[in-house]
């Protein structure tokens, strides 16, 4: 039995199905590369697409960041108790203050976790700081948002498969129509805290709001005494072709809430605002085991780095508007949309094209990992080191699969 068959033999028996993955069997990985036999011949070799939706940013294998995991597994500490202090995640803290122009960070494990941890401490900066009455708070957020799932936020979800047969939900949420400032503005009231938005909607399908509705959005909240969350969960570190998806409106939010390609491919997440804010929490409010542990901080440290230092942000503008435009190109039948921002597109295809499963399940026929989303929307989010000649070499590929009968 080969690798591929023992591994969905085993998944299949002994695994939640909780996911449906395509039948790839990742053993190795090189930049925006992937094989799935360790001989790396050119039939075992894929282009990664999905870069752990957003996770791998840095690509795999980078050599700054297997010198920074080596280099912290040597010195034999990987966790310590939060009972005492480590100099990485002191590092971590001071380097994610300062490049989103913060006074502090708090650092938990995954994107789900983060989000809690925001709305926790809206919450108590409500009734401590706004002085909202006793348990009357209330947090709006947007349909068709992604920000987790756990059973407080697929509570708020508009999407009735994360939501069904897991409730009852906690209360507290509004949810307005996303790109939609009237409905933020008449959603408000004297107990609203927060706004918790996603600055582009990824899981909906890679949605871009208007010019100016994250500005405007910001404004309001300012203008309400209400805190602006921004969920750059998937959106940080370069993905849209600029270091946060907010800084295309030059919005500094309230809060940052972030995740994925911070850790470089290892579990980590963060929630940055200033003092007035994160200050509510006392010893004892909040905590988690491995959040901040030495090691992921020490990787973190120098993911962030390379994004910075190697141009990530600018590689991902420039690589993703010249992908998005060859897309274009392409006049499938099957295509309602092409859309994206730095290396984040969509295809969204038409009702009649018989879902996006059986063009990604194409596509990795043709060697390119890409997965769907809502149905009908295959999502491109590739490494943000991939190069115009890499891209080159896929567009054949969806050239071929996306004018499938």
């Amino acid at each position: 039995m080969d690798a591929l068959s023992r591994a969905k033999e085993l998944m299949d028996k002994y695994s939640a199905h909780n996911y449906n993955p395509l039948p790839i069997n990742i053993v190795l990985g090189e930049g925006a590369w992937v094989w799935t036999s360790p001989t790396r011949r050119d039939e075992y070799k894929y282009l990664d697409c999905l870069a752990a939706y957003g996770a791998l940013n840095q690509g795999y294998n980078h050599p700054r960041l297997v010198n920074a995991a080596l280099k912290q597994i040597a010195n034999g500490v990987t966790v310590t108790s939060r009972a005492f202090l480590n100099e990485p995640m002191a590092q971590l803290c001071k380097l994610l203050s300062e490049i989103c122009k913060k006074d502090k960070t708090l650092l938990m494990n995954t994107g789900a976790e983060a989000v809690e941890s925001a709305i926790k401490i809206a919450r108590k900066w409500g009734y401590q700081k706004k002085k909202v009455a006793p348990n009357r708070a209330n947090i709006i957020v947007c349909e068709n948002n992604f920000h987790g799932r756990t059973i407080t936020i697929v509570g708020f979800s508009s999407e009735e498969q994360y939501r069904a047969d897991f409730g009852p939900f906690s209360e507290g949420f509004k949810i307005i129509p996303y790109n939609d400032i009237p409905a933020l503005e008449a959603a408000i009231d004297e107990n609203t805290v927060g706004f918790l938005v996603e600055p582009a909607q990824g899981e909906a399908g890679v949605i871009f709001p208007d010019e100016g509705y994250l500005a405007k959005a910001y404004q309001v909240c300012a203008e309400n005494q209400v805190l602006f969350l921004a969920d750059c969960i998937q959106s940080g570190f370069g993905r849209t072709g600029r270091l946060f998806a907010c800084d295309w409106e030059n919005v500094v939010p309230d809060i940052y809430i972030l995740g994925k390609a911070l850790g470089g491919g290892y579990p980590l997440s963060a929630v940055v605002c200033n003092k007035e804010i994160m200050d509510v929490l006392k010893p004892g409010d909040h905590g988690s085991t491995f959040g901040g542990n030495p090691f992921c901080s020490a990787v973190a440290i120098e993911a962030i780095k390379v994004v910075l230092e190697e141009n990530l942000a600018e590689n991902s503008h420039k690589m993703g508007t010249y992908f998005l435009n060859e897309l274009k190109k392409i006049n499938s039948p099957h295509v309602k949309e092409y859309r994206g921002k730095g290396l984040w597109i969509a295809i969204e295809l038409k009702a009649s094209a018989g879902g996006a499963r059986r063009f990604c399940e194409a596509l990795a026929e043709d060697h390119i990992l890409c997965k769907e989303t809502h149905q009908n929307i295959i999502r491109i989010a590739p490494p943000l080191i991939i190069q115009k000649e890499e891209i080159d070499w896929a567009l054949p590929a969806f050239q071929r699969v996306l004018m499938l009968p």
